[in-house]
């Protein structure tokens, strides 16, 4: 009897397996056109993504200029360079100085655009948006350059409106100036990239129903009351996020340190993504598998942050939800 019970299990099992690919076949065949669209994007990202993250896994293990067939494979030896190299771990304290230094202030501004763009009766209100927003979708790369002559000590705007003010004697050289480089580059970071956080910032206010803010109005609060028990309170989920989203965007500094400084001078402006290019190509004797390593190693540090990152939207979702 139970050998019987058994093999009717088994033959009940198999029916029921075999409906199951039946029927994964079915859908399969039945969305074969959203397959055959997605393809193009399927290879591309392999291509251009995958592909690549395995081959700087694979290249940070060689001892190769990236030129030629002369290569040797040496392990973790490159990592091990990588922790005792002093430059690496410089351009890695500059990089999560600008990340600390400008964050805040990026968050901060585009916080207080938002509140005042967000108004319904501010005339020409999509204009100032539009203006804002008009450095995030400019080059990077035409940016970093056309400062270069912005801060242009010899005849440059800003040291020419600075002296007819009286406020310096002699110009300042805001780009050659060890002290004065990198905060220089950050003070155009924010501006170029204001926008971005602006747009998150208006999102979210959006979610604030106006009935509060009525109702606060006719209890007699003041602005800064409403703002500080009404505005406050709801976007406190959203900020974990902007703050995050924010703090990812500004590791990628490449292309703007590169135009406007290329690491100097003294290494005052040698983010790590300048380091890993300068190692890897730009050196008279370019170390495809030092700088693949160290790439490796700033992966790492992004990635830990884009955990972060899902840790604190898990945690606006609850927030939400017990809402």
């Amino acid at each position: 009897m139970t050998a019987q019970t058994e093999v009717v299990d088994r033959t009940a099992e198999g029916t029921r397996s075999g409906a199951r690919s039946r029927r994964l076949g079915s859908r399969l065949w039945a969305d074969r056109w959203v397959y055959v669209f997605l393809l193009p994007t399927a290879v591309l990202f392999s291509a251009y993504t995958i592909w690549p993250i395995i081959s700087s896994w694979y290249y940070s293990m060689l001892d190769w200029t990236g030129l030629g067939s002369d290569r040797s494979f040496i392990g973790l030896d490159n990592y091990l360079e990588a922790y005792h190299d002093p430059l690496f771990w410089s351009s890695l304290s500059i990089t999560l100085l600008f990340v600390v230094v400008t964050v805040p202030i990026r968050v901060a501004l585009a916080l207080a655009a938002a509140l005042v763009l967000n108004n319904p009766r501010l005339p020409f209100a999509r204009l100032f948006r539009t203006a804002l927003f008009v450095p995030v979708v400019t080059t990077t790369a035409i940016i970093g350059i056309v400062a270069g002559f912005v801060f242009d000590p010899g005849g440059g705007p800003v040291n020419s409106f600075l002296q007819e003010l009286g406020i310096v004697d002699e110009p300042i050289d805001f780009l050659g100036s060890p002290h004065a480089a990198l905060a220089t580059v950050m003070g155009v970071h924010i501006w170029k990239w204001l926008g971005i956080t602006l747009v998150y910032w208006l999102a979210a206010l959006q979610t604030v129903p106006t009935e509060l803010y009525e109702a606060a109005q006719v209890d007699g609060a003041s602005r800064w009351r409403a703002f500080r028990h009404i505005t406050v309170p709801l976007l406190r989920p959203f900020t974990v996020i902007i703050v995050l989203l924010t703090a990812v965007e500004t590791l990628q500094v490449f292309d703007l340190v590169l135009t406007m400084t290329a690491g100097g001078p003294f290494f005052a402006t040698n983010v790590t993504e300048v380091y890993i290019y300068s190692q890897a190509f730009a050196s008279s004797s370019p170390r495809l598998g030092y700088g693949a390593a160290l790439g490796v190693l700033f992966g790492i540090v992004t990635l830990v942050l884009a955990l972060v990152q899902a840790v604190g939207l898990r945690y606006v979702q609850r927030t939400r939800s017990a809402t």
